[in-house]
């Protein structure tokens, strides 16, 4: 199994810090976007508390089911950005999104909380393999909004599920097979919320991989760069 992965993550043009953090450890199969919130300087601590957390559990259990494994990693990462913020004060209130992805024999792992995203891109086409934790889409599923309308919703950028602003959190598990002919963009919502679907897979179909992360953030800072902005992709190759 060769992989390729390629990371990075940005300021944007408009905060005065990045909440944003990245995960590329390619010895372990283990790539991953937290986005921070969370006072000024809660949401940069929370999200790379987050990622640190993640990292070292799955390198000390790497024999560990993948569903247990993720689950008890959401656990871990939730009570320890948790516990921080009732510590320090100045964190009150922290917390972040945690998107990630691992591989695993034949088989590629997700496991997602907020409204970072993983999409793949299989045949000139993308999916977004994970649902967002946020109120828009809630209400978008629960028939009160309709999509072509979100971008008017007012608590658009509401999420409804973080790791650490509550001590639990419930998060989303998935696994594919794994496929050569698949690639997968782990994001922020600095990039999805900024530049559509479409702007994302013309990036996939007009470059390599390994310009994916930088041309969407510059595609994310051209339509204002509201927000940090992160980007990790990677692909697959099975040996027959």
């Amino acid at each position: 199994m060769q992989v390729k992965a390629y990371g990075q993550t940005d300021i944007g043009l408009k905060r005065k810090n990045n909440q944003d953090a990245i995960l590329v450890a390619e010895d372990i199969h283990l790539y991953a976007v937290a986005d921070g919130m969370g006072g000024h300087k809660g949401g940069e601590v929370a999200s790379q508390m987050s990622l640190k957390v993640a990292e070292d559990f799955f390198r000390a259990n790497q024999n560990m089911d993948p569903r247990a494994l993720t689950k008890e990693m959401y656990r871990r990462a939730c009570e320890k950005v948790y516990d921080e913020s009732q510590i320090d004060q100045s964190l009150s209130g922290m917390g972040t999104t945690l998107v990630l992805a691992f591989l695993r024999d034949t088989k590629v792992y997700f496991g997602n909380v907020g409204d970072s995203r993983v999409y793949m891109f299989k045949n000139n086409r993308l999916w977004q393999i994970t649902d967002d934790h946020s109120l828009l889409n809630e209400q978008v599923r629960a028939g009160l909004i309709e999509e072509d309308n979100a971008d008017h919703f007012e608590g658009k950028n509401v999420i409804t599920r973080s790791v650490g602003f509550e001590r639990v959190v419930e998060n989303d598990f998935l696994e594919r097979d794994i496929d050569s002919n698949e690639s997968y963009i782990l994001c922020s919502d600095g990039l999805h919320g900024l530049i559509s679907n479409e702007e994302i897979l013309q990036v996939c179909r007009d470059h390599p991989l390994e310009k994916w992360p930088e041309m969407m953030i510059n595609k994310a800072k051209e339509a204002g760069g509201d927000d940090n902005v992160s980007v990790v992709a990677f692909s697959v190759e099975v040996s027959s």
